[in-house]
């Protein structure tokens, strides 16, 4: 199925996977790439309330951003007696032996936001490819010319494309119009903040500051970005776009440093990564879990069955929705916060 046809789904799958996660007493191994990430603890929080209502067991592993050392960790899940693995891959290749592994011992995985292209796995994100649209169209709306940076994540995560292709959907026909000029367009090593930060510092040296709008493919990096903004004193002149919707970006949309942070729920995909896991556990077959699509979007378009849910971008006109949501407090919301900020 192509991905421009896939039915994404919320609330209603939510409901269906919760009928199906039946499984009792057994233990669900959660392998992640790079927990220092802020969005990963809340993933985790929801995910490990989830796997213990299902009357489960939870356990886990950081790979601490080392895609070697999380072919180790995913042994020893399996050795703790893991009855199915979510993994949070932190390369889409290197983590190839991690599911023969899982699959010589009967293992079911669950490729937890980063794709495994692999149709032992089961696929649960949100739409990647919707999310760099997103970003991109509330970008180019505050700044529709000029010289584009483009911040993107790690080159061994299969997102990072999709982010970029989502994007380019968005702007392709401007950049071949000569309207918009890619300036600047890198890889980050881990997707992390520091390393973004240098990116942009070296972007901004190469084009004299010429510099007009910013694609960050997630909120940390956008984070990195801002600083190397601010360091010119660019910040708030400059729209920034990022994901995932961090507590700290949320703020820096309020303050203007920040133009959007598309908000993938994390306690959303966290809960329904715990049920499907739960099913899986106990003997569904993957094309058995409720609302699971045939999916073939990948770089070598291997059919999948997986599960895409809906984004939310949050700008300064519906913070006070992330707010209601309980996601963030006003108080974090919006301190510093400039006028007309909804929900400030």
């Amino acid at each position: 199925m192509k991905k421009s046809t896939l039915a994404l789904v919320g609330a209603v799958f939510a409901m269906g996977v919760a009928n199906c996660a039946i499984a009792k007493d057994k233990t669900i191994g959660v392998s992640w790439s790079n927990f220092q990430e802020e969005r990963w603890k809340t993933d985790e929080a929801a995910m490990k309330a989830a796997i213990e209502a299902n009357g489960d067991k939870y356990i886990s592993a950081d790979a601490q951003a080392s895609a070697s050392k999380q072919l180790t960790d995913v042994e020893a899940l399996i050795a703790q007696g893991a009855d199915a693995l979510v993994i949070l891959a932190m390369d889409k290749d290197a983590i190839g032996p991690a599911v023969d592994k899982a699959a010589a011992e009967g293992i079911p995985v669950l490729g937890y936001d980063r794709l495994i292209e692999d149709n032992r796995a089961f696929y649960l994100t949100f739409d990647n490819k919707g999310v760099g649209k997103i970003i991109a169209e509330k970008v180019s709306a505050a700044k529709p010319e000029g010289n584009f940076a483009i911040i993107k994540g790690d080159k061994g995560d299969p997102n990072a494309t999709f982010l970029l292709e989502g994007m380019m959907e968005v702007i392709g026909d401007a950049v071949k119009a000569g309207t918009i000029n890619i300036a600047c367009e890198t890889f980050t090593d881990g997707w992390k903040p520091d390393n973004a930060q240098k990116n942009m510092e070296q972007c901004l040296t190469s084009q004299n500051n010429k510099i007009d709008a910013v694609l960050a493919e997630n909120d940390g990096m956008a984070g990195g970005v801002v600083a190397a903004l601010a360091a010119q004193g660019m910040a708030g002149t400059v729209p920034v776009g990022g994901q995932d919707g961090d507590l700290a970006a949320i703020n820096r949309v309020a303050r203007g440093t920040q133009t959007v942070s598309v908000w993938k729920d994390s306690r959303q995909l966290g809960k329904a990564a715990g049920n499907i896991a739960a099913a899986l556990a106990e003997g569904t077959a993957m094309d058995q879990i409720p609302d699971a699509v045939k999916w073939s979007g990948g770089a070598k378009g291997v059919e999948m069955n997986a599960i895409f849910l809906q984004p939310t971008p949050i700008t300064k006109d519906n913070i006070g929705d992330a707010i209601a949501a309980g996601h963030i407090s006003k108080e974090q919301a919006c301190e510093g916060a400039m006028d007309g900020v909804n929900g400030c």
